[in-house]
């Protein structure tokens, strides 16, 4: 019973499969399959739901990093190499052919923000980009010269801003798949330079 009352706590502090994951999982693998890519990492793995999906269906070697302690124990749990980190921090420069990240992107207030893992992995700040921004900053640093950058971004976000930030930093987007919900429209951009 204690195991089983554990696994509960865990799963309520690490971001589950849901839409967005799918999508990004879909997409990704979609583009990734049959390329040339050997070696990709997707950011805030959470349960590690995308990164084993991507490398069952591709191939590739996927290694997943979280800053939640729980998400990398959760994605072990899948297979999935995973390692504690905070964005791109620990990895040497051009060693990733694709990152993949599903970003907190959900607009919240400051003040009501909860200390608690589930919000870290949901809240994007005031805008929606408080982690997008320096992800974009960070990525090029990681992704090899001709490697690509699969986000998934929500309408809540702002995509249109968004690609301005990564035109920023020196990446063109494209579009790769839209989903429609009723709050909002989710999509995944491929970002390459």
């Amino acid at each position: 019973m204690t195991d089983l009352a554990d696994r509960r706590g865990v799963e309520t502090e690490v971001y589950q499969p849901a839409e967005d994951s799918r999508l990004l999982a879909e997409a990704a693998t979609t583009d990734l399959r049959g390329s040339a890519a050997d070696l990709a990492l997707e950011v805030g793995t959470g349960s590690g739901y995308v990164a084993e999906r991507v490398a069952d269906e591709t191939g590739l070697r996927v290694v997943g990093s979280d800053i939640n302690p729980h998400a990398c124990a959760q994605a072990r749990e899948r297979g999935v190499e995973a390692v504690r980190a905070d964005l791109l921090d620990p990895f040497r420069d051009d060693a990733f052919d694709a990152v993949l990240f599903n970003a907190p992107y959900l607009p919240t207030d400051p003040d009501a923000e909860r200390d608690d893992w589930m919000e870290v992995a949901l809240s994007g700040g005031e805008d929606g980009r408080a982690v997008v921004e320096p992800f974009l900053a960070a990525v090029g640093r990681a992704l090899a010269p001709d490697g690509a950058v699969y986000l998934l971004v929500s309408s809540l976000t702002g995509v249109d801003e968004v690609v301005e930030l990564a035109a920023a930093e020196g990446f063109s987007a494209v579009a790769l798949r839209d989903e429609s919900f009723p709050f909002e429209t989710l999509t995944v951009l491929k970002l390459v330079r």
